[in-house]
């Protein structure tokens, strides 16, 4: 299920939080709203904390992370990295990178098999990745944008792509990641799918002016219709077959409009 949630006035979740399989990060807010719709909705299988990076509260574009692991970009503070580790499951590993493009959020989308990266992104900080999200890593643009971690978002299941992204494109896309895949948008036309929507295998949050028939695709590329959280695998697998087809359907309807 796709839950809306705003912070304070913003419809840009993805840039002040991020979500794994594995845990959850919340920028700190005024107001414990925000926190509190993802311990909500979370807190009963993986850990969300409240953290910062640098002092600011963007940490969905400046972290990136899997089930593994969690990178942050050198401006994170000691104090901050030690309060991640405490807060964290023994099992994810914390590493700071000394990139140039410091915004990792924006430059790396990942799952917990593979990850896409900014074709400018340091030999360095591409073993980094590869060897503390224990993934596969391609350097890749997306629709024709650089910044793949703001333009493409993807779990184990499933994932979303820039709206201009070509039918050619997301098949080979498709090929790399092994995860089906649809060209969408969120908050009501926005092709910056980073910023508005965040997701794992089992749930995603989408800003507040999504619309129902976006939440609808993302619900069904993502597998989450009926999921019931974590559990429910089995009442999925009856209708996979089904949302296979509604995807395909809302896949060339999106490619239709487009051209």
């Amino acid at each position: 299920m796709a839950t809306r949630v705003a912070f304070e006035n913003s419809n840009e979740i993805g840039v002040f939080a991020a979500l794994t399989n594995g845990y959850c990060l919340t920028g700190i807010n005024r107001s414990e709203n925000f926190y509190s719709v993802f311990e909500s909705e979370l807190a009963a299988h993986i850990p969300v904390i409240h953290a910062t990076i640098a002092g600011c509260r963007f940490v969905g574009r400046t972290t990136v992370g899997n089930r593994r692991g969690l990178l942050v970009p050198n401006t994170a503070t000691d104090q901050e990295l030690a309060h991640l580790r405490n807060s964290l499951p023994d099992s994810v590993v914390v590493q700071r990178v000394e990139e140039r493009l410091s915004a990792l959020g924006n430059i790396v989308a990942c799952n917990d098999h593979v990850a896409l990266v900014h074709p400018d992104v340091d030999r360095e900080t591409e073993d980094v990745i590869s060897d503390v999200l224990g993934v596969e890593v391609f350097r890749q643009i997306v629709g024709g944008q650089a910044l793949v971690g703001s333009y493409c978002k993807f779990s184990n299941t499933g994932g979303m792509v820039h709206p201009r992204t070509t039918v050619e494109d997301i098949e080979e896309l498709s090929s790399l990641l092994q995860v089906p895949l649809v060209a969408g948008t969120v908050n009501r036309g926005s092709d910056v799918l980073g910023g508005g929507l965040i997701v794992n295998d089992w749930s995603s949050f989408v800003g507040l002016d999504t619309t129902s028939t976006e939440i609808s695709v993302i619900e069904n590329i993502f597998r989450l219709s009926g999921a019931g959280g974590a559990s429910g695998g089995g009442q999925m697998q009856g209708g996979q077959g089904q949302q296979s087809n509604i995807v395909t359907n809302m896949r060339s309807s999106l490619i239709d409009q487009l051209s």
